[in-house]
């Protein structure tokens, strides 16, 4: 007893469920984690900023200690606004354009001349010492004021500001204590050597004599030593946690003395502070390369010397650094150190927006489960109609979809399972036919024997002999094709020679076919004196021929011809028996290899068979991994072909080919 799905189970009902269920968990939890992680979000936000912030003005102080200006810096911007997320935008004190993310991600550089619009307040300030544009002020004092002149107010809806920090001061030889607080007390950067820099063959002899030291503080004294650059890039050896090098490791000296190039920008800073010194009425004094002086002095003079020191290394350097810039960075605007939190207005939002979403979900749910179940049912009931016995059951199908798919493949598999159910109809008409017609001459004859009305004559055993071969032959038909449909007709296969084989089915056939007048040739112009071989069962092979040979007699009149002959292709053999019979119909090919089907409806033997014949030779070709087919002209005769693969190793013939 067939029972429908419940309604709580149908598919609709169900797809409406979980999408309702879905989107209330969604906008819930949405809702929550809204709430609850946006403070945390803010304030994490608000300390990646400054992070960034500090790291933007750690490049860009490096890369203004080693550049004499700023031509080069469009690529540096352009990448830490890329990895920050930030609008980076310098500017020279006059608030005249140098570098600007925004410009050089979309378009050239801005160039100096352009008005310029800052995005805020000034993160950095690279002024030089003293200079009337300075806006180097204590850390932790309020910034002042840095917008370019007529630019918007800083805050408008369509700009960005920047939060609130300290200005500094970018500058590499008045570095921001506050922001790099392991800057050296001379507040210049220590990437800022100017004239010390080495030049590359002095650089090379210290890496190989640093190199050195390090290979024989580790054979030496087991000292794990590595080579590696200090701040201003001269090589030095490193070992772990300080300690001595030692007397045998401590030479050569290349690498504790100057060089040429730090000799001559030596001698230069002792000259400017001396300078300095003298103006101070202080005596000179003689620095060496690590900057200390000799002779020592006392607390105050040290302290003046530090002085002229720092003063007489700007002065040295302010050749080799880029110049002063406004440094602004842009922050996303609406930052706020308060966690939101949700009040009743943006509660009801919130509401609101959950009862839309909801709406919309159920809407579409709807539709799509109305469009999902409508052909599902239609299938339902098609399949129903099937087993109740309606084979002309069909459903309609549109659309390209997977449904469609599935309707479309039912339509075929009931179309399908209808002409399997006629053929099996026929075939069962069929067979009786072919058995009541022998068995009823077989009484008939027998019956007027014990009668007494006719002799049991040799002439009459002849006959019912005749009779009981034909259902002989019907039934070995049939359980030959039963068993190719069980897979249990097994092959003996072996090197078989196709046209001994056609020429032995040709005599075989040659009396019957010269009794009905027609003419069985066997083709031997296009092939090959060698024939051609293949793996195949010799027995079904012939008997596959042999009904192929055996059709096309019967059906071609007196006077026509039936020929056999082979050709080859890449890849298989073909077995062809054609003949110049009346042909057969267009569309009465597709049955010709069916099982009892024939052209001739009225069944008389003179002009058919059993129908058997074709549908055991389609059995045997695929048996032997071929296939055969029909091809016909009315009125002109018809082709049957048989394909037999060969593989591409053996070839065909031995290789004795076309």
């Amino acid at each position: 007893m067939r029972r429908d799905a419940p309604p709580r189970r149908s598919l609709l009902v169900r797809l409406l469920a979980l999408s309702a269920l879905v989107s209330l968990c969604s906008i819930a939890a949405t809702a929550w984690l809204t709430a609850r992680t946006t403070t945390g979000a803010i304030r994490q936000e608000q300390r990646q900023v400054l992070a960034d912030q500090a790291r933007i003005y750690h490049e860009l102080l490096g890369y203004a200690a080693t550049h004499p200006d700023w031509t080069g810096a469009e690529s540096t911007v352009r990448r830490l606004a890329a990895d920050t997320g930030q609008r980076i935008l310098l500017t020279t004190p006059r608030f005249e354009p140098v570098v600007d993310s925004a410009a050089t991600a979309s378009g050239p550089a801005a160039t100096s001349g352009t008005p310029a619009t800052a995005p805020g307040s000034p993160t950095a300030a690279a002024t030089a010492p003293g200079s009337p544009t300075a806006a180097a002020t204590a850390p932790g004092s309020p910034p002042p004021a840095a917008t370019a002149p007529g630019s918007p107010t800083p805050g408008a809806a369509d700009r960005t500001v920047l939060p609130r920090t300290p200005t500094t001061t970018v500058d590499p030889l008045s570095v921001d204590l506050a922001m790099l607080p392991d800057a050296p007390a001379d507040r210049i950067d220590a990437r800022a050597v100017g004239p010390f820099r080495l030049t590359t063959a002095e650089r090379a002899a210290m890496e190989e004599a640093a190199r050195d030291r390090a290979g024989c503080l580790r054979s030496e004294l087991g000292v794990e030593a590595t080579v590696t650059d200090d701040a201003a890039g001269r090589p030095v050896v490193s070992v772990p946690g300080g300690r001595p090098l030692g007397v045998r490791c401590a030479s050569p000296l290349v690498l504790d003395a100057p060089t040429r190039t730090e000799s001559a920008a030596l001698a230069d800073l002792t000259a400017l502070v001396n300078a300095c010194l003298e103006r101070q009425q202080i005596r000179p004094v003689t620095l060496s390369l690590g900057l200390q002086w000799a002779p020592a002095r006392d607390r105050e003079q040290e302290q003046v010397i530090s002085a002229c020191l720092a003063n007489s290394r700007r002065q040295q350097l302010v050749r080799y650094v880029a110049p002063p810039v406004l440094l602004f960075v842009g922050a996303p605007a609406g930052a706020a150190d308060q966690a939101p939190v949700l009040s009743a207005p943006h509660r009801g939002r919130v509401a609101e927006v959950a009862a839309l979403v909801l709406a919309v979900t159920v809407a579409i749910t709807t539709v799509v489960g109305l469009r999902l179940s409508r052909p599902l049912n239609a299938l339902t009931r098609a399949a129903r109609r099937m087993t109740d016995g309606d084979l002309s059951a069909r459903v309609t199908a549109t659309g390209r979809d997977e449904i469609a798919g599935l309707a479309a493949a039912f339509n075929a598999m009931a179309q399908r399972r209808e002409q399997l159910e006629e053929l099996r109809r026929a075939m069962v008409g069929d067979i009786a036919h072919e058995l009541r017609t022998p068995l009823s001459n077989i009484r008939g004859w027998l019956e007027a024997v014990e009668d007494g009305v006719v002799t049991a004559d040799g002439a009459l055993t002849s006959s019912l002999l005749e009779e009981a071969l034909q259902l002989q032959h019907l039934i070995d038909d049939l359980r030959d094709l039963a068993d190719a449909d069980a897979g249990e007709l097994a092959l003996h296969r072996e090197p078989v020679d196709v046209e001994d084989l056609l020429a032995q089915v040709a005599t075989a056939h040659g009396a019957r076919a010269q009794a009905s007048g027609v003419a069985l040739v066997v083709d031997t112009a296009s092939t090959t004196r060698a024939g051609y071989e293949v793996s195949a069962d010799p027995v079904r092979l012939r008997q596959l021929v042999g009904n192929l040979v055996a059709n096309a007699v019967r059906h071609t009149p007196a006077g026509g011809t039936v020929t056999l002959r082979t050709r080859t292709e890449s890849d298989a053999l073909l077995i062809e028996v054609a003949d110049t019979g009346g042909g057969i119909a267009e569309a009465d090919l597709p049955l010709v290899f069916e099982r009892f089907w024939r052209a001739d409806k009225s069944r008389n033997r003179q002009s058919g068979g059993s129908g058997l014949g074709l549908a055991i030779v389609r059995k045997l070709a695929e048996l032997h991994g071929g296939g055969v087919h029909a091809a016909s002209t009315p009125g002109a005769g018809s082709v049957f072909t048989v394909r037999l693969p060969v593989p591409a190793a053996a070839g065909c013939g031995g290789g004795a080919g076309r």
